[in-house]
C-alpha cells in the first residue's frame, strides 16, 4: 500500500489555481500544430475539450461510439448546471459552492479540486451564453436560477428540463468548427477498446470500426479519457443503453488507477421498474423537487387502497399525508442531497408504504405548487374573485412552461397526466462519483494519459449534488485541462509524428484481436444480455443502496461465477468484422464483469458510510449514515496486478484545511 502523490500546488486555496497557472510551461502555437490529442468521448467534458484544444491549435482525433458527438449521453441530462453567479442575490458565493459541494460529497473529495470546479463555474455560463446556449431567462431579461439538492440558494442555470442537450449542442457547434477547419478528425462509429503505451507513455489507442468491424490504431502524444460513467454495471440505470466503462477499464488495465469505485449515486427521481422486460429507467429531473412535495399515505389501508386502485392519490386529505423529507429535514425539506432523498424513499418502501404493485414508489406531488402558482397569477392578473377551477388552469399554465416537456415525458410513459394526479417515483442508479484517479492536471498515473468529466473521480466525494455534472464536464473540458496538457505536451515539440507501424501498436492491437476472437469462439447458449441482466441484479441487491458485509462477500463470489460461466456459455452470433451489436456489447459486459467485483471489493473495505455509500452496520439510530473519518478519510485507488480479484490498494489523504469535518447534517 502506497500514498498517493495529487500534485496539488501550496498557497491559500483561493489562489492555488491562478498561481498553478502562471507557473506551468506553455506550447506557442507554432508548436501546437505538430501535436496530436486524442479525445474519446465527445458528451460535455471530450466535447469541450476537443473543441477547446483544437481552437488552441492541437491536431485533435475525437472518438465517439454513436454515429454523431450529438447523441453522447450528456444530452439526457434535464435539470441544469450550477454556477455561482449569485444573480438571485441570496448569499451565494465561489465559497458557498465549494462548502456545499464538498459538504454534498461527504467530505471525501479533494478541496483544492472542488474549489477549483466552483472558481471556474462562473466562466462557464459566459462561455455558454456566447455559444447561443438558450438559458431560461426571467422577466427582466437576466438568466434565471433555480434550486437544487444540497443547497438553500438558487444557483442552477437551466434551459426548461433539456440543459444537457442544449450546452452538448454548444459544444458541438465549437466542435463542428474545428471539424470544418480540419482541426479535429472526428470518428463516428469508433469504440476504443486498447490503449497503446510506448516507453511507457500514452501514444495512442486501438478502436474497432462498430460499422465494418475492423481494428484501427490511431497515433497521438497524449490520450484524454472523456467516456463517462460506468452506472450500466448495474444493467438497470438512467444511463443510455450503450454507455459503458470500456475506455476507462482499459487504461486501468494498462496501469492506470480505478479509484472509488464504490461511490455510485442513486437518483431519487426517476419513474419506477414496471417489469422484468426493462433494458433501461428513465430519470425525471432533480429540478422537480423545487416545487413537488415527496409523500405516501400514513395510514396503511390508504397504500392497499391505492395498490388496488380502489382510491385514488388526490383523495388522500393533507393530514393523512406523510411528507416525510419535510418531516425529517426540516431546513432542506424536499432539495435534501440525493443519497438522503433516496434512502429515505427506500425506508417507507421498506416499511410497507409504497404506492404501486411492486411496493417500491413514492408520490411527487404538484397540486401544492400549481395552486400556489395559480393564486399568484389571479393576483397579478386583478382577478380577486376569480373560480378554483381558473386558479388552477392558470398554475397548469406556469408549471408547464418550467416544466413540460418533463411532465409530457411521464405522461407519454406511464399514461398518468401529472398536472391533475401525482407522479410515482423511485430511487434508481444513475451517476457515478467514482472513476479513474487523476491528480490536479487530471493526468492518471499513466503519463500522457487523461481523464476528465464522469470518467474520473476528483470533484463530487462520496455523493454528487445535483447539477454538478455539467458543470465539471465543462469546466474540465473548457476551463482545465486546455491548461495543464501543455505542461505535459511541452515535452512533446520535437517529438514529430508518432508512427503506428511500431511493435507497441502490433501487441496492442493483437491482444484485442486475441479478446474478440475468444469470446466470439465461445459457442455457447446464453445471450449477453443473460449475463448482463444476473450481474445487474447481484450488483443492484447487494451493491446497492444498501450494503452490509455478508451481502458484499457473496456479491464477490456470485459475480466471479457470473463470469466464470460467461467466458464458457455465452453465444455472439454474427461475424468479428462486420457490423455486429452483440459483440460491442459481449466486449463491454465482459468489463462490467471485472468492474463489479471491484465495486464489491471497494465497498467491502470502506467499513463506513458516506454519501452513496451506505453500510448497514455504520448508521446512526435515527438511519443515517455515519462516517469514520478516522479510519476512512482518503480516496481509495486501486491497481490491477494481473489478477483481478487481487487489486492492489493505494491510498490518497484527503486534508481538509478550510471546511471543518463535521457530521452532515440537513435538518
Amino acid at each position: 500500500m502506497s500514498v498517493l502523490d495529487s500534485k496539488v500546488p501550496g498557497g491559500p486555496i483561493e489562489k492555488k489555481w491562478s498561481a498553478h497557472k502562471n507557473n506551468i510551461r506553455l506550447v506557442n502555437p507554432a508548436n501546437k500544430r505538430n501535436i496530436d490529442v486524442i479525445v474519446v468521448g465527445t458528451g460535455l467534458a471530450g466535447g469541450s475539450a476537443a473543441a477547446s484544444m483544437a481552437e488552441l491549435g492541437y491536431n485533435v482525433k475525437a472518438f465517439c461510439f454513436q454515429d454523431s458527438p450529438r447523441r453522447a449521453h450528456s444530452i439526457a441530462a434535464q435539470g441544469g448546471i450550477n454556477a455561482a453567479k449569485n444573480y438571485q442575490g441570496d448569499g451565494d458565493s465561489i465559497y458557498r459552492l465549494f462548502y456545499d459541494t464538498v459538504k454534498g460529497g461527504d467530505y471525501r473529495a479533494r478541496e483544492a479540486n472542488v474549489y477549483r470546479l466552483a472558481e471556474v463555474s462562473v466562466n462557464i455560463i459566459d462561455q455558454c451564453v456566447a455559444q447561443g446556449v438558450p438559458f431560461a431567462r426571467d422577466y427582466g431579461g437576466l438568466l434565471d436560477n433555480r434550486s437544487f439538492g444540497g443547497a438553500q440558494v438558487s444557483r442552477t442555470f437551466y434551459a426548461k428540463g433539456q440543459t444537457g442537450q442544449q450546452l452538448l449542442l454548444g459544444a458541438y457547434s465549437a466542435m463542428s468548427r474545428q471539424i470544418g477547419k480540419g482541426k479535429i478528425k472526428m470518428y463516428n462509429r469508433h469504440e476504443m477498446l486498447e490503449l497503446v503505451l510506448v516507453d511507457g507513455k500514452a501514444r495512442g489507442i486501438i478502436a474497432r470500426n462498430l460499422v465494418s468491424g475492423k481494428l484501427e490504431r490511431f497515433s497521438g502524444h497524449a490520450v484524454v479519457i472523456a467516456s463517462g460513467g460506468y452506472g450500466n454495471v448495474f444493467f438497470l440505470s438512467t444511463n443510455a443503453m450503450g454507455s459503458n466503462a470500456t475506455a476507462a477499464w482499459r487504461i486501468h488495465k494498462k496501469g492506470a488507477y480505478f479509484a472509488n469505485p464504490c461511490f455510485t449515486q442513486i437518483h431519487p427521481t426517476c419513474i419506477p421498474v414496471s417489469g422484468d422486460h426493462q433494458s433501461k429507467l428513465t430519470l425525471m429531473s432533480e429540478s422537480l423537487r423545487n416545487d413537488g412535495r415527496i409523500w405516501v399515505p400514513k395510514n396503511m389501508e390508504d397504500v392497499e387502497a391505492i395498490r388496488k386502485g380502489t382510491k385514488k392519490p388526490v383523495d388522500i386529505p393533507a393530514e393523512d399525508r406523510d411528507y416525510y423529507l419535510e418531516r425529517r429535514y426540516p431546513a432542506f425539506g424536499n432539495l435534501v442531497p440525493r443519497d438522503v432523498a433516496s434512502r429515505a424513499a427506500k425506508e417507507r418502501c421498506d416499511a410497507g408504504y409504497g404506492v404501486n404493485a411492486t411496493g417500491e414508489a413514492v408520490f411527487l406531488d404538484f397540486a401544492s405548487a400549481i395552486e400556489r402558482y395559480g393564486n399568484e397569477q389571479a393576483t397579478m392578473a386583478g382577478m380577486a374573485n376569480a373560480s378554483r377551477e381558473k386558479i388552477l388552469e392558470m398554475g397548469r399554465e406556469v408549471v408547464k412552461a418550467k416544466y413540460g416537456n418533463l411532465f409530457q415525458m411521464y405522461y407519454k410513459i406511464t399514461d398518468d397526466d401529472p398536472y391533475f394526479t401525482p407522479m410515482k417515483i423511485y430511487p434508481a442508479v444513475h451517476y457515478t462519483m467514482g472513476g479513474i484517479w487523476v491528480d490536479y492536471n487530471l493526468m492518471t498515473t499513466v503519463p500522457g494519459c487523461y481523464a476528465i468529466g464522469e470518467a474520473n473521480f476528483s470533484d463530487h466525494g462520496a455523493n454528487r449534488l445535483g447539477a454538478s455534472a455539467l458543470m465539471q464536464g465543462l469546466a474540465d473540458g473548457y476551463f482545465v485541462l486546455p491548461y495543464t496538457i501543455a505542461d505535459y505536451l511541452a515535452d512533446d515539440i520535437r517529438t514529430g509524428a508518432i508512427s503506428t507501424e511500431t511493435a507497441e501498436f502490433d501487441e496492442a492491437e493483437k491482444a484485442v484481436k486475441d479478446r474478440i476472437t475468444s469470446l466470439m469462439s465461445i459457442g455457447g447458449s446464453k445471450s449477453v444480455d443473460h449475463f448482463h441482466k444476473r450481474l445487474g441484479k447481484v450488483m443492484w441487491d447487494k451493491v446497492g443502496m444498501a450494503r452490509n458485509e455478508q451481502g458484499l462477500k457473496e456479491a464477490i463470489t456470485e459475480i466471479k461465477a457470473i463470469r466464470e460461466e460467461f467466458y464458457k456459455d455465452l453465444r455472439i452470433p454474427g461475424a468479428m468484422e462486420e457490423f455486429n451489436p452483440e459483440l460491442d456489447k459481449a466486449n463491454r459486459v465482459a468489463d462490467f464483469l471485472e468492474l463489479g467485483e471491484l465495486m464489491a471489493m471497494d465497498a467491502l473495505t470502506r467499513s463506513e458510510s458516506c454519501g452513496g455509500h451506505f453500510r448497514e452496520e455504520s448508521q446512526t439510530e435515527e438511519g443515517e449514515a455515519k462516517r469514520n473519518d478516522k479510519e476512512f478519510t482518503y480516496v481509495s485507488a486501486w491497481e490491477y496486478t494481473g489478477n483481478v480479484s487481487e487489486p492492489k490498494l493505494h491510498k490518497e489523504s484527503l486534508e481538509f484545511e478550510n471546511i471543518k469535518l463535521v457530521e452532515r447534517n440537513y435538518k
